[in-house]
């Protein structure tokens, strides 16, 4: 049943999770009302909500305009699951905003492969990582990606090598400015949150820890499932599922490193296990399974969720 309401991408069921998100959002937001006494905070409550709305519609468009997934909800439907898990999140405007930015880099990296405007798309992939840097340091890691897909496609031009540090100037320069601007200390910033803390010691209750225990699991499911059934899948997007994978990889790495470490920094990891879910989902499978599989995932969100309010 739940399969067949999300088979096919229509505008009914992307308001359903439009409503959906919007309704969370609400129930995470309510818990405490300070920010309803202040205009500005009710307009920074709202541009948070359309960051995120913005970030599955980003990821849904690339999905669907690379032909990594079929004409479905299930991308939207699964972004707006894997949230649930980290509802602090839904308070970070800082993550957001950096994965935010990093998706908009991944777009072009992605749509790198019709090698078209090649030096323009690697520029503004550069550019969008570094701006999320600011937001949170080591989301910087994804420039690891970049260089990854200049090897996969254009890496006999010396120039496009050079590119990502051009963008990384124009960042350091837009960064004086906003510094400049928000009377803040840029060494300090980096300082500050270029630390590295391998220690996974910060959860305040148990319920974080079962909720970082369960997303693990099912990450590590459909991950799995992805490095199996790739050679199955047409050799034209190979290329592109690898760096979904690497996207992947990089977002745990990100976990793993940042010193002010808590599970919403795995909001990284939540667009690439979106698109792997959803091409898991789409594989031919007994309807059953199809059903089983989406049942536990609607189940463990919801009580991650409810169990962390």
């Amino acid at each position: 049943m739940i399969t067949s309401v999300f088979k096919k991408s229509t505008p009914i069921n992307l308001v359903l999770v439009v409503i959906l998100m919007l309704v969370f959002f609400l129930i995470y937001q309510f818990q405490d009302l300070i920010w309803a006494n202040s205009v500005l905070l009710i307009l920074k409550k709202i541009g948070l909500f359309v960051v995120l709305l913005s970030s599955i519609f980003v990821i849904n468009f690339i999905a669907k305009k690379n032909g990594l997934s079929k004409d479905s909800s299930y991308i939207i439907f699964f972004y707006f699951l894997f949230l649930l898990f980290f509802p602090s999140l839904l308070n970070d405007i800082n993550l957001i905003i950096s994965n935010f930015f990093v998706l908009l880099a991944l777009r072009r990296l992605i749509s790198l492969q019709s090698l078209k405007a090649s030096k323009e798309k690697i520029f503004d992939a550069s550019l969008w990582i570094f701006l999320a840097s600011l937001f949170h340091f080591w989301s910087i890691l994804f420039m690891i990606l970049v260089f990854i897909s200049i090897i996969f496609h254009v890496a006999r031009d010396y120039r496009n090598w050079v590119l990502p540090f051009i963008a990384f100037f124009v960042a350091g320069i837009i960064s004086i400015l906003l510094s400049i601007i928000f009377y803040k200390n840029p060494v300090r910033f980096i300082n500050t949150n270029a630390a590295i803390n391998f220690k996974i010691d910060y959860f305040t209750s148990n319920y974080q820890n079962g909720a970082l225990s369960i997303y693990a699991t099912i990450a590590l499911f459909f991950v799995i499932s992805m490095l199996v059934s790739l050679s199955n899948r047409p050799q034209v997007l190979h290329t592109s599922f690898k760096k979904i994978i690497g996207f992947f990889f990089i977002g745990v790495l990100i976990f793993v490193v940042s010193s002010n470490k808590s599970n919403d920094l795995l909001v990284y990891t939540i667009a690439p296990l979106s698109i792997m879910a959803t091409s898991h989902i789409e594989l031919k499978q007994p309807k059953l399974q199809q059903e089983l599989i989406l049942f536990v995932l609607i189940a463990s969100s919801l009580f991650a969720f409810f169990s962390q309010l």
